[in-house]
């Protein structure tokens, strides 16, 4: 038997801390209400902050189903709803003109029929689950254009969507909706309306260091300390794209794998990509910025130690 939602905010915050995602109480909460009235939750934030990794975590811990549309410029009805399967259609208005079936009216009944639905991942989540209803992950909607962002509206107000030639299909009890953005563009105003909203920021300092002690246990305390405290710096920085917490794990795993306990210049240098995605950040840091911002670092861990 799945395990059932969460019943308090304590609740959500150990659901989640079960599928190792150390989270802040305002986001236990605003997840807790979207779970608890059934209301989609609407994720914005930096890219590497964890927004995605919240469904996979709630599909793990709850054992439910995960569905996830990947969204992207160009997508549309048929790539994220539904498609009818022409091959077959076609099989079997030939099958019919071979047995001399000649019924227009009996055959395009027939060919639009259920079996012959390819069901993509929006009209998956309306449908009953073995094991509960789904969690539905539309990641990263920002990505997408203007219409289907619209055509989103029918099914994150009233769990349904209308098929022409079927009529409408309705969830019997509602998915679990997280939607997420990068911000790239602003999503408009009625879709946020039916969601619950909450912006993940970059963690603190000490809730990032404990994110890396759950997602990288093997790297040493101190380093550890240290990269969080360079990452933070490298945040405030005017950077093309500022690390994410995603980097900040890669960072661990890779200085564990080198056997290292401890930050150096050159070491930062040698693993900047790592860190930073885009050469001009990387130039920026590489040097006499990276050895500059180490200093600090270790005067401020050293001055904490000495109380």
């Amino acid at each position: 038997m799945a395990p059932s939602l969460p019943a308090s905010v304590d609740e959500t915050v150990a659901l989640l801390q079960r599928g190792d995602y150390v989270t802040d109480r305002a986001l236990a909460t605003a997840l807790f209400l979207a779970l608890k009235l059934g209301r989609p939750l609407f994720l914005e934030g930096e890219a590497g902050v964890g927004k995605t990794e919240i469904a996979k975590v709630l599909s793990k811990t709850l054992g439910r189903k995960l569905l996830r549309l990947q969204c992207y410029e160009g997508l549309d009805v048929s790539s994220a709803v539904y498609e009818w399967n022409y091959a077959r259609q076609m099989i079997e208005i030939r099958l019919a003109e071979a047995a001399g079936d000649t019924d227009r009216g009996a055959l395009a009944s027939d060919i639009f029929a259920d079996r012959f639905l390819i069901r993509r991942p929006l009209l998956q989540a309306l449908e009953p689950q073995a094991d509960g209803p789904p969690v539905l992950l539309i990641d990263e909607l920002d990505r997408t254009d203007e219409p289907f962002e619209a055509y989103l509206l029918e099914i994150l107000s009233d769990f349904q969507v209308t098929i022409p030639e079927l009529g409408t299909i309705a969830a019997e009890r509602p998915p679990i909706v997280i939607v997420t953005s990068n911000r790239t563009r602003e999503i408009h105003d009625a879709l946020k309306r039916r969601c619950f909203y909450h912006w993940v920021d970059y963690p603190a300092p000490e809730r990032e260091l404990a994110i890396l002690k759950v997602k990288a246990p093997g790297a040493d305390d101190r380093l550890a300390r240290q990269m969080v405290q360079f990452v933070q710096r490298l945040r405030g920085m005017d950077l093309f794209k500022a690390p994410g917490v995603a980097e900040t794990i890669d960072w661990a795993h890779a200085l564990t794998q080198l056997d290292r306990m401890e930050l150096t210049p050159g070491l930062i240098d040698d693993t900047l990509g790592t860190l930073l995605k885009y050469q001009d950040d990387i130039g920026r840091i590489r040097g006499s910025e990276a050895a500059r911002l180490l200093a600090e670092v270790q005067d401020e861990i050293a001055a904490a130690a000495r109380g």
